[in-house]
């Protein structure tokens, strides 16, 4: 990831929002590629279940709608000849989105619905090119799209934690009615900034509303 000559990422435009190396990956596909698809899935770890959350905020905040610009374009340019020290930012390609599609991404994204609890070694989602002359896009926003693990992490752990308070719950109460108070966030402490901890907030309180056992 790349940041301004004034050394400040500008997170809106969505062309600096990728692992700077993904600049040059569309002069490295095989001469005549024409499409791409990619998925995401869970490798597996402590628990055999995940929950998928937090896509939707990712695609609502930087992908819906008209979400690439002329100045976008213009400073990624800029940012990315004072990064690699050459052109190697393929402008032309984004013109090409920009004034074909009119500032929107030619993405296909199919995804389980959000709370879904997924076995790991499953796809929760997919991302598939739609116009031959771009199917470096599919790769190029994959350092936005693997921002989900956290939301996830966070939902599947806190799913896991409610597991083990409702079974107790069980052994020594009368009922589990009170189990959507037992389980609270302390994670403002440990998180590396007030922004973080807003993000992830919204999402922790989802968990109860989306979350199907």
């Amino acid at each position: 990831m790349a940041a301004s000559a004034h050394g400040e990422l500008n997170a809106d435009n969505i062309i600096l929002l990728a692992d700077s190396y993904k600049v040059s990956h569309y002069k490295q596909y095989p001469p005549g590629t024409s499409h791409l698809y990619a998925y995401f899935e869970s490798r597996g770890g402590k628990y055999p279940n995940c929950v998928f959350f937090g896509l939707q905020y990712v695609l609502k905040r930087w992908l819906v709608g008209p979400v690439l610009t002329e100045a976008m374009i213009v400073e990624a340019a800029d940012v990315y000849k004072l990064h690699f020290g050459q052109t190697i930012f393929n402008e032309d390609g984004w013109r090409y989105i920009l004034e074909t599609y009119k500032g929107h991404i030619p993405l296909r994204i199919k995804a389980v619905p959000e709370g879904s609890i997924i076995p790991v070694k499953n796809v929760m989602f997919s991302v598939e090119s739609t116009d031959p002359k771009v199917p470096w896009l599919v790769t190029y926003f994959e350092t936005l799209f693997v921002q989900v693990w956290y939301p996830m992490t966070v939902a599947t752990s806190s799913r896991a934690q409610k597991e083990v308070i409702a079974r107790y719950l069980g052994e020594t109460a009368d009922n589990i009615d009170s189990l959507p108070f037992k389980l609270h966030d302390f994670g403002f402490r440990g998180v590396s900034s007030v922004e973080v901890k807003l993000y992830i907030s919204k999402l922790y309180k989802n968990v109860r509303k989306y979350c199907r056992s």
